[in-house]
């Protein structure tokens, strides 16, 4: 067997397999009165269909733990009673296809209150049911609107909306929960020195930078079950330190690793590990797993579980990134979007047996006596 479709266990959780959805913003939540942030058909259909597609993880988008936590009016929330029935539906049917149902929780900060991104990239102001962007720092990001300065009492305000916002998802029937650190949004935004220029404890040094995001993961590991694993997402760099040219202090590798080692130590199973994010203009070199070499270093350096994102296309190319020990497992993104059953694909091609549902099964692998027939009763 493939190390790609070898059982991955954390905590008392059995993930079948190492092909894993990562969390990707639809924009389509109900965005009316008491609906606001639902999840609709789509996302039972988008999310369910991945996981009969074969993905051991089906991990939901990034889910606002308070309505200006949301990065634009559509996006899902986890703060209501209406919100948790309908993801309980969703969890229902990705078990019910033999996968792991996730959800990634976040706030998206000064990156708050925008458009659709197919329709413009512009802000949604308070007139237009949008609102006013916060932040650890007043500084906007690059052509958004600038946020408001959190104060102290608001910042544990939020490390609040996180917690319950995790207690939801355990009631919902998600079995991992993600604290979304990444991609310039709220807790990355107090990570990087680069957006936060905060003067107070929040502020300054590492340790000081590091706090929101630590008090965070304490409040969710708090009412998340000791049985159950709680997840990570961080941007390991900001990509300014790699570029010789540009004088911005970011966030760095080191500091990944760094931070990696206390959140081991407060329950974070594993790590998640994307890039870039928190500055608009960052010179990124993108390019087939670009960012799997951050992954590598965070389980090199402290024995931490990671999954490695970013251009991992191809069944070969996943299954060497586990193999050469670079990660524990792969989060595919948009090419879950244009192939839903690409593990079928690589089981395959990499030797093993697709778990095709039975329904698809019969007709798609079941050695047949009489093909004629068969073809005619799935036409």
């Amino acid at each position: 067997m493939s190390l790609l479709f070898t059982p991955l266990r954390l905590r008392s959780l059995t993930i079948p397999n190492r092909v894993w959805m990562s969390p990707m913003c639809m924009y389509s939540a109900a965005d009316e009165g008491p609906e606001t942030g639902v999840p609709t058909d789509f996302h039972l259909t988008h999310l369910a269909g991945r996981a009969a597609g074969g993905a051991g993880l089906v991990m939901a988008e990034a889910t606002a733990v308070r309505p200006d936590g949301r990065i634009t009016p559509w996006d899902l929330g986890l703060y209501n009673d209406r919100q948790q029935e309908a993801f309980a539906r969703i969890t229902q049917a990705i078990k019910s296809y033999g996968a792991v149902p996730g959800i990634q929780i976040a706030h998206a900060g000064r990156k708050a209150s925008v458009d659709k991104p197919w329709l413009s990239d512009r802000c949604i102001e308070p007139t237009e049911g949008g609102w006013q962007p916060i932040a650890p720092s007043p500084e906007p990001f690059q052509g958004l609107a600038a946020p408001r300065e959190m104060t102290v009492d608001e910042i544990q305000e939020v490390v609040n909306d996180f917690q319950q916002a995790a207690r939801r998802a355990l009631a919902a029937g998600f079995q991992v929960v993600e604290i979304h650190g990444a991609h310039g949004y709220l807790i990355h935004e107090f990570l990087s020195p680069a957006s936060n220029h905060r003067t107070d404890e929040y502020g300054g040094s590492f340790e000081n930078r590091t706090r929101f995001a630590l008090q965070v993961v304490d409040a969710v590991r708090e009412v998340w079950p000791d049985d159950l694993p709680v997840f990570f997402r961080i941007s390991a760099t900001d990509w300014l330190s790699e570029n010789p040219e540009d004088a911005r202090e970011g966030w760095t590798g080191e500091d990944t690793v760094r931070l990696a080692k206390e959140l081991q130590d407060r329950g974070v199973d594993l790590l998640d590990v994307s890039t870039g994010g928190v500055v608009r203009d960052a010179t990124i070199p993108a390019g087939l797993s670009y960012q799997v070499p951050f992954a590598a270093q965070v389980r090199d350096q402290t024995g931490m579980p990671t999954a490695a994102v970013g251009l991992i296309l191809d069944p070969e190319q996943a299954e060497e990134i586990l193999v050469s020990g670079w990660a524990d497992a792969v989060m595919l993104g948009r090419q879950l979007l244009r192939e839903p059953y690409w593990a079928y694909r690589a089981a395959a091609e990499l030797g093993d047996k697709p778990r095709w549902p039975e329904q698809y099964g019969y007709a798609v692998v079941r050695p047949s006596k009489d093909a004629r027939r068969d073809e005619s009763d799935r036409d």
